[in-house]
């Protein structure tokens, strides 16, 4: 039998030293996005998809899945029901907070792990070039009409809901909501004339805004959107006013934030935690953030719980008010 030197023994022990691999993809990673094609939720998992695959942030390819059956509950569930499967990343919006309670499905986000936080999305009143050129003339029109104002929007009893319902409580104007399957198709409801105006975000709505064919009114949020280069030939994001300048004091942000399944290892989560700081250091996440008017943020940690913690009191106390919540 060969004698074992000290140097063999302490050669085993440095290495014994050495940390384990950090745990990383081993095949491809899907982004969950729990809406139709062409909404603000698929513009921006496409936008990480490009700038990880572009700046070769991870080994392993990435797939964006549309999973926006029943208003967005399919994605929910397929989440739910994939714990510990590492492969999987929900791109969120407050929709996991107000589907469970208008729908009552079985989802609570609390069973899901929160990653981070990677913006805030705001939302504009827009109405046809060819309307009523201020929020106070949309108002007049609105509560002069012989019948409810059409407005379009992403799903019942959700964010473009609740911000039309309380527009009415602030303004005694009437609206008929009308729910499209994307903020995409509600733009394009707009620029045909079929309805009157939509909240979209900034995204939804930039390409016909650029063409000059819809208005934007104002944005719903106490300050004005912060990018001051020109999108139209004439304005910029900042150039449209707040509703609260335009007398119409309704305020909502929206989270855009990223979830992984369910009991997945602490190993997992943080590769995903470093992977969504590094998009968002990228050229393709900075440029689409002021192209697409969103606001930078990027919250990991007990601040990422604290704040959805907050949200999720926040949003329910609106949908309570809103009359959404499921008896």
């Amino acid at each position: 039998m060969r004698k074992i030197t000290k140097a063999a023994v302490a050669l085993v022990a440095a290495m014994a030293s050495f940390p384990a691999a950090a745990w990383e993809p081993t095949k491809p990673v899907e982004i969950v996005v729990a809406a139709g094609a062409g909404g603000a939720s698929d513009q921006m998992a496409r936008m990480m998809q490009a700038a990880i695959q572009k700046n070769n942030l991870m080994k392993q390819p990435v797939v964006v899945s549309l999973k926006g059956g029943a208003s967005g509950a399919e994605a929910l569930i397929y989440m739910k029901s994939s714990e510990g499967d590492p492969n999987k990343v929900l791109i969120a919006y407050s929709l996991i907070y107000m589907l469970p309670l208008s729908a009552k499905i079985p989802f609570n986000w609390r069973e899901l792990t929160p990653v981070s936080v990677v913006a805030m999305d705001q939302f504009v009143l827009w109405d046809n070039i060819e309307g009523p050129k201020t929020v106070k003339d949309f108002i007049a029109a609105a509560k002069t009409a012989g019948s409810p104002f059409k407005m379009g929007g992403t799903g019942s009893k959700r964010e473009d809901h609740v911000l039309t319902v309380f527009m009415e409580k602030r303004t005694g104007a009437k609206f008929s909501y009308l729910p499209y399957k994307s903020g995409g198709e509600a733009a394009t409801q707009l620029v045909g004339k079929h309805t009157e105006s939509n909240v979209n975000n900034p995204s939804e709505n930039l390409e016909v805004w650029r063409a000059g064919q819809v208005r934007a009114l104002c944005v719903f949020d106490k300050e004005r959107i912060a990018y001051t280069t020109k999108v139209t030939e004439t304005q910029s994001w900042n150039d449209i006013p707040t509703c609260k300048e335009e007398g119409l004091d309704v305020q909502y942000l929206m989270l855009r934030a990223m979830f992984l399944p369910g009991k997945v290892t602490p190993e997992q989560k943080d590769f995903y935690v470093d992977l969504f700081k590094k998009v968002t250091q990228t050229a393709e996440y900075k440029d689409y953030m002021e192209k697409q008017a969103l606001k930078p943020v990027y919250l990991t940690g007990p601040e990422m719980l604290k704040f959805l913690e907050e949200d999720d009191a926040l949003n329910k106390s609106l949908m309570t008010e809103a009359g959404f919540v499921a008896q």
